[in-house]
């Protein structure tokens, strides 16, 4: 039986590209850019790369890109969108539980939940971390982003989805947030790319900064750091704060 995310990404990618969340992309690879310190020839695996806006931006500039992804539908949309741009982007079908790579990316990244946290527990979510640090060089970088587990302690999840959903975007209801586990299940609905509606039960980790820290800690990143994660707008200046439902998180591997 496939989990609530291997249905939800089947055949959704061009509807995917017009969510209100994937409207952030420029400023999201300017920041990447910056935090690579614009470096030609280093390699960036893009985990979890979805419809591979982030690797088709990045490599528009220049850089080396391999996209992974869980989604052969996704992965397709994202192969057409790069030819028609007439990029050369290796994108892989893979999954980043069980990722192969060692040492050898100068930076991974996993923008908008691209693989991290959507597992159904915690050891899964772990060993996408793990499998990012196997895949870096040593001093490469990790910059990713997750969600904030002091936001749902302090507000209702259920009224912000509400007052941040677009027209035309997913929708969601019967959230519950699990103090015992952060985790939050909701019904998610979307219409796919045949115009069909589609109905999951959805179940996703919401972590704190403390866990975050002790978990990169404990697979070897140090300079750990830890932001709010503006939609297209990541920067180092941006403190995170109990309003902001995602995190934006940056470390380095030690060796």
């Amino acid at each position: 039986m496939k989990e609530w995310y291997e249905s939800l990404f089947e055949n959704y990618a061009k509807h995917y590209d017009k969510e209100s969340f994937t409207t952030g992309t420029i400023g999201e690879c300017d920041f990447i850019e910056k935090e690579f310190n614009y470096n030609k020839s280093g390699k960036i695996l893009d985990l979890g790369c979805g419809t591979g806006r982030h690797s088709i931006e990045l490599s528009k500039r220049g850089y080396k890109v391999t996209g992974v992804d869980l989604s052969e539908s996704m992965l397709n949309w994202a192969r057409e969108k790069a030819s028609n741009e007439k990029l050369d982007i290796a994108f892989k079908q893979g999954d980043a539980r069980e990722l192969k790579y060692e040492r050898e990316f100068d930076m991974v990244i996993m923008i908008c939940e691209g693989a991290f946290p959507l597992m159904e527990t915690d050891e899964m979510n772990y060993e996408i971390l793990l499998n990012a640090h196997k895949s870096l060089k040593a001093k490469g970088k990790l910059i990713f982003t997750t969600l904030n587990a002091l936001f749902p302690l302090f507000h209702s999840v259920k009224d912000f989805m509400n007052k941040s959903s677009s027209d035309g975007d997913a929708t969601y209801k019967e959230q519950q947030f699990d103090l015992m586990t952060f985790r939050e299940t909701d019904i998610t609905t979307i219409i796919d790319d045949d115009g069909k509606k589609k109905q999951l039960t959805c179940n996703i980790r919401y972590y704190t900064p403390s866990e975050i820290t002790w978990l990169l800690k404990s697979l070897g990143f140090h300079n750990i750091a830890i932001h709010g994660a503006t939609l297209g707008a990541f920067t180092r200046g941006d403190q995170l704060l109990t309003d902001d439902f995602e995190m934006l998180v940056i470390a380095e591997k030690s060796k």
